[in-house]
């Protein structure tokens, strides 16, 4: 019977939820791996909406959980029903929607929130030993939720973005798109995809090794 591999979805496009391509790649690679995917997504509302023609936002409102449903097809759960039991690993693909639904890591860097029901099943765990991938901006999101654990991440090159991470008391490491960094005392993994860019094949890469790490890591 294949890995189960919870996937935490923060809503749909780039600039207010989930980077629609690192979701679409990580559920493709786990598919191709023979493991299933369980995504799932807090049923808050959005921080705000972003017109991704204009890049303007909007006065609309969405829900994180009812926009994260478009990339799953539907096939999708509130995160609080979710236990660390449910499953054998957890990745967390980026986009805005990481820094800003999941965390406000974006409003406030360091001294950022993360949504008490991630925040919750990632710490359960960490403690089970269960491994945990990130992708993009979202490992800022599990550097705070796990706050002072000294997890080694990625989030590509980026100084201040690294300097604010590395402030949650993680260590940072400066990695390519291809690539992955994998800390294997804590089993977290993490690859910069869209921090660094610039295409879909070069994402792509990074985040197939990162699937593959963490599935290896689940034993």
């Amino acid at each position: 019977m294949g890995k189960k591999i919870g996937v935490v979805l923060s809503g749909c496009g780039v600039f207010d939820g989930t980077e629609i391509h690192e979701a679409v790649l990580t559920l493709f690679a786990l598919e191709r791996a023979g493991a299933e995917a369980v995504c799932m997504a807090p049923d808050i509302e959005q921080h705000h909406v972003i017109d991704h023609l204009s890049g303007e936002p909007t006065e609309e409102k969405r829900n994180v959980l009812i926009e994260s449903a478009r990339i799953a097809r539907g096939e999708i759960k509130d995160i609080k029903e979710v236990a660390c039991e449910d499953i054998d690993a957890l990745i967390m693909p980026g986009g805005f929607g990481a820094a800003k639904n999941l965390s406000d890591f974006a409003f406030s860097g360091p001294n950022a929130e993360v949504n008490p029901d991630l925040k919750k099943l990632i710490l359960q765990m960490h403690k089970e030993k269960k491994p945990i991938g990130a992708i993009c901006i979202s490992p800022a999101a599990l550097a705070k939720a796990l706050y002072g654990k000294g997890i080694k991440v990625t989030i590509g090159n980026d100084v201040s973005t690294a300097a604010a991470v590395e402030a949650t008391g993680s260590r940072h490491q400066d990695c390519p798109v291809n690539d992955i960094v994998a800390d294997e005392e804590n089993l977290v993994v993490t690859t910069p995809a869209y921090m660094l860019g610039p295409g879909i094949k070069d994402v792509a890469r990074g985040i197939d090794k990162l699937v593959e790490k963490v599935l290896s890591m689940t034993g």
